[in-house]
């Protein structure tokens, strides 16, 4: 199975301006991303920079990056625009902020596409804190038994008042797609739920694009201001990340 990890890394973030390139214990955040991205096995790593500055500094590490549209409405479209030159059968989208990714969450995720009706997959974390599972920023989503997502709210669900037994996963934001999927979704207009959410993966769910779940224990540390920076620089002056 020939696989591709995109990297979709935008300079013009708005709430953190130049954000790939913010040193990270001293090497710029990217860098950190593609050598996580690199052991993963079985697979090729590109990074879809929107500024010639990302893709020098990756470049310049050994590393291979694609320059694309600086205007992007997210980084799904990004990643579609790196996969239209791409003759693999499946593309991983990989956040350009997502330093401590776990190679082994990643080829749990490639494996799912073993499953020839798998055309979407995602990731998906148990939750048990209270205010996480309540802040409207951490995504939640519920799927069936067969592991095929029925809906993602930035609510709780299920309703513990409903179902306090129930389990909650957290949406963890690393996506696998067939090639042929990827580009169709791109091309399709925003949905009424995607809008309302504020959540890109419902165009897939409303336009009948199933996506396959699969439960990890990786817990995401998405970057998006300075000042989360500055924790997980904390937590990796303490810790060896695992490769």
């Amino acid at each position: 199975m020939n696989v591709t990890i995109v990297i979709p890394a935008r300079y013009a973030s708005t709430r953190f301006p130049g954000k790939p390139l913010a040193p990270l214990l001293g090497r710029p955040m990217i860098l950190w991303v593609v050598e996580r991205a690199s052991a993963v096995h079985g697979a090729e790593v590109l990074v879809a920079a929107d500024d010639e500055r990302i893709a020098r500094v990756v470049e310049e590490s050994g590393g291979r990056a694609v320059r694309t549209r600086a205007t992007h409405a997210s980084g799904t479209d990004r990643v579609a625009e790196v996969a239209l030159g791409l003759a693999s059968e499946i593309v991983i989208n990989l956040q350009g902020d997502e330093p401590l990714i776990e190679p082994p969450a990643v080829e749990a995720l490639i494996a799912a596409f073993d499953d020839a009706s798998v055309r979407l997959a995602t990731l998906a974390r148990r939750l048990d804190d209270e205010a996480t599972i309540a802040d409207p920023n951490v995504v939640k989503v519920v799927f069936d038994r067969r592991g095929n997502a029925l809906y993602f709210s930035r609510s709780p669900i299920p309703s513990r008042t409903r179902a306090a037994r129930t389990p909650i996963f957290q949406h963890v934001g690393i996506y696998g797609y067939r090639r042929q999927t990827l580009l169709e979704l791109a091309g399709l207009p925003p949905s009424p739920l995607e809008l309302a959410e504020g959540l890109e993966q419902l165009r897939a769910l409303e336009n009948g694009i199933p996506i396959r779940v699969l439960e990890t224990p990786y817990e995401a540390h998405g970057i998006d201001t300075p000042g989360q920076l500055a924790v997980l620089e904390e937590m990796l002056r303490t810790r060896t990340p695992r490769v």
